[in-house]
């Protein structure tokens, strides 16, 4: 999948591209069908809500699971960043976040390079994130907020919220957050949630601020992360565990555009369990002495 001059520039004004309905209903049952038997599994990468047993993120499915092994290849996914970056990508990210019906907690504002830089050494922002619906989402179910353009202040200050919610998060002041909206148009357009059905990708940059509101909606509003980063980007340190952020630096290679309704070979290292070295964590920056 190929953006057009027009999606370029809009993405470098605006940080972000949403596209309707780009997956079909056969595409989506498919993922759809293999979520409750990932967010059945009794593992550290599945991270629960604070004070519930609802899954808030699975980590790393593209490892033990065949559809999303399968989606985390999909041209429509990868061909656009690669465009957008220049080169190669290798997958620093995959989750499934759950938000679900009435259990679904916040994202704080945040820049998802802020965490990268933070906690994993990413050397720049030349990374990004694809987001895909598998449920529709409303104005109701938790949607995600975006401040068009905020991608352009850079790596903002943050600070590291380990209490609010049960995933620690590198979060930005509220008046930073209100001086960005401001900037991006106040009451007009300041604040974005692209709303659509399932299927609906979005793509948007790594210093996007964005965030997302509790879900007391009825509806469950899952989606898929790929967080994409250029080879020649990759992470410095291992601090946190292999499931979050992963370590394999190998280019991505596509599969054939049905990839998702037809059988094609992936390679599902964790299938038969999680490595005990995924555990495993390291203050030290990759190369120096421990």
């Amino acid at each position: 999948m190929k953006l057009t001059p027009q999606q370029v520039e809009q993405f470098d004004r605006d940080g972000y591209l949403f596209f309707p309905g780009l997956f079909t209903a056969a595409e989506v049952r498919a993922l759809n069908d293999a979520v409750p038997a990932l967010y059945r599994l009794r593992e550290a990468f599945n991270v629960r809500e604070k004070g519930s047993e609802a899954v808030r993120t699975n980590f790393a499915a593209h490892l033990y699971s065949e559809p999303f092994a399968r989606l985390a290849r999909h041209p429509r996914m990868i061909e656009p960043v690669q465009q957008l970056l220049g080169e190669a990508l290798y997958m620093h990210q995959f989750k499934i976040n759950g938000k679900m019906a009435f259990e679904g907690d916040v994202w704080q504002w945040h820049q998802d390079y802020g965490t990268w830089l933070n906690d994993d050494l990413m050397p720049t922002e030349r990374a990004m994130n694809v987001a895909i619906f598998l449920d529709d989402v409303n104005a109701f179910n938790g949607p995600l907020m975006f401040i068009p353009g905020s991608h352009r202040k850079g790596v903002a200050e943050a600070e590291h919220d380990v209490t609010t919610t049960s995933y620690p998060l590198w979060t930005l002041n509220p008046a930073l957050v209100a001086e960005l909206v401001e900037r991006a148009g106040g009451k007009q357009g300041g604040i974005v949630s692209p709303l659509g059905p399932a299927g609906s990708m979005i793509l948007f940059h790594s210093c996007l601020v964005h965030a997302s509101g509790s879900n007391l909606s009825p509806w469950n509003r899952v989606s898929v992360y790929l967080s994409l980063c250029a080879v020649s980007n990759h992470i410095r340190r291992h601090k946190r565990p292999e499931y979050i952020a992963h370590r394999d630096f190998a280019p991505i290679e596509c599969l054939p555009e049905d990839c998702l309704l037809r059988e094609h070979k992936v390679d599902l290292p964790w299938k038969n369990g999680m490595p005990a070295s995924a555990l495993v964590t390291s203050l030290q920056p990759l190369g120096e002495a421990t």
